[in-house]
């Protein structure tokens, strides 16, 4: 098979650090920190008080105020930050077969809000008074077949549910899906919005939060005082477009995906597997379908959610993948910033880590002051060094890892 080359055209995100690019790339530059108190709920039974939640966007201008009111919240910011990377790619319906325009969406959890609303409505009124618009506002898929009405897309429609993992493997399944000659164009990303009484009171019960109210101290990565992450929410989706179809129309380009790697430990629940071998060989198979070594990443935007267990495999499986040139790379997380989006997280750290290899800065993992990790960790402010290739990790819970990285587009090579 005659292997396509896929690049960037497009980008939207709506993050607790911003929706424009711009504002995205100063925010990441500067080490804005998005976590605060949580004004979604009252947390006056809760020990979690913190989050970093989206504060006012502009929400997609197609939506009527009826289409938000009988949708979940992350289907708005799915469908918002699609319609974002859609305009930012300049195609038009002219542009593309419809036929061979896709999208792939992950979340982790989906409609959360809407399940709880509406168990509280059961409880208290009855089964005759459950919406029913319940159903398509709780479904994970909606948001990628919402998406596709949106854009006319007619070809492979598809969600991915791989928990904290589920951004990064719908953009790299996107990649493949175009690689292989089989649509031209896919949006594709993830999105969610957990930060909801349910979402914070499960995540507490299993003790994965942090339950302190210093937000400077919150989520702090690879840190030896880390206590838990801090639930961020949000969404994010990027343009993948076949490179000769995007040179036809004269789109700008972003970035080329030139590798991916997935694998699942397979070792429990929740728990990463400790010695981080399956991890590595995500990361291994992405820098080989890239054809290229640790050597020649220029930073790693790695998945470090600010928990022992996590940075302790993570910094074990990069080992293995990286053998002599582990040192090299520069790491980050910029979880730092914006906590856990989990499900919309690969989605949103693929564009921090396009915008930022753009700019030409490692973002800095902010308000980690002394790691327990032996990597080449970026803490308090940005470095500013011009580099060529990107990766971005991604783990979720059922063992789940993902692996992207992504090229300069002034570096690709016929």
């Amino acid at each position: 098979m005659n292997e396509k080359r896929v690049v960037i055209t497009g980008m939207g995100a709506v993050t607790p650090i911003g929706q424009e690019m711009s504002e995205i790339t100063d925010s990441l530059e500067n080490g804005v920190c998005a976590i605060a108190p949580i004004t979604a709920f009252d947390t006056e039974k809760y020990k979690v008080k913190l989050a970093a939640q989206v504060g006012d966007y502009k929400v997609y201008e197609a939506l009527t105020p009826r289409d938000i009111k009988f949708s979940d919240r992350f289907q708005v910011l799915a469908r918002t930050a699609a319609a974002d990377a859609y305009k930012d790619s300049g195609l038009t319906q002219q542009d593309v077969d419809e036929e061979r325009f896709g999208v792939m969406i992950g979340s982790g959890v989906g409609g959360l809000g809407t399940i709880e609303d509406t168990a509280v409505t059961l409880h208290e009124k009855g089964p005759r008074r459950v919406s029913p618009f319940f159903i398509p506002m709780a479904l994970i898929n909606l948001s990628a077949g919402e998406i596709a009405m949106d854009h006319g897309a007619h070809g492979y429609v598809a969600s991915i549910v791989t928990a904290c993992a589920a951004g990064a493997n719908a953009i790299g399944d996107a990649f493949r899906r175009i690689r292989e000659g089989r649509e031209d164009v896919m949006i594709a990303g993830g999105t969610e919005s957990s930060v909801t009484t349910l979402g914070i009171a499960g995540f507490a019960a299993m003790r994965a939060l942090y339950e302190g109210d210093d937000v400077s101290r919150a989520s702090i990565p690879f840190d030896c005082e880390r206590s838990g992450f801090v639930m961020g929410e949000g969404a994010a989706m990027l343009i993948l477009e076949e490179y000769e179809h995007a040179e036809a129309r004269g789109a700008k380009i972003y970035a080329e995906i030139t590798g991916y790697g997935a694998s699942c430990d397979a070792y429990h629940m929740t728990a990463p597997d400790p010695d981080g071998r399956y991890a590595a060989n995500a990361m291994t198979e992405a820098l080989e379908e890239a054809g290229l070594t640790a050597a020649d990443l220029g930073c790693v935007n790695a998945h470090g959610t600010s928990t022992s267990l996590n940075e302790v495999s993570e910094t074990k499986a990069m080992k293995r993948a990286f053998g002599d040139d582990a040192d090299k790379p520069y790491v980050t997380s910029t979880k730092s910033m914006t906590g856990h989006m989990l499900g919309a997280s690969g989605a949103a750290e693929a564009v921090f880590s396009i915008l930022a290899m753009n700019a030409g800065f490692i973002p800095p993992t902010i308000n980690t002051k002394e790691s327990d990790c032996d990597v080449n960790l970026v803490t308090g402010a940005a470095v500013h060094t011009d580099y060529d290739a990107v990766m971005s990790n991604s783990l979720g819970f059922g063992g789940h890892n993902a692996s992207l990285i992504f090229r300069k587009y002034g570096e690709l090579g016929e």
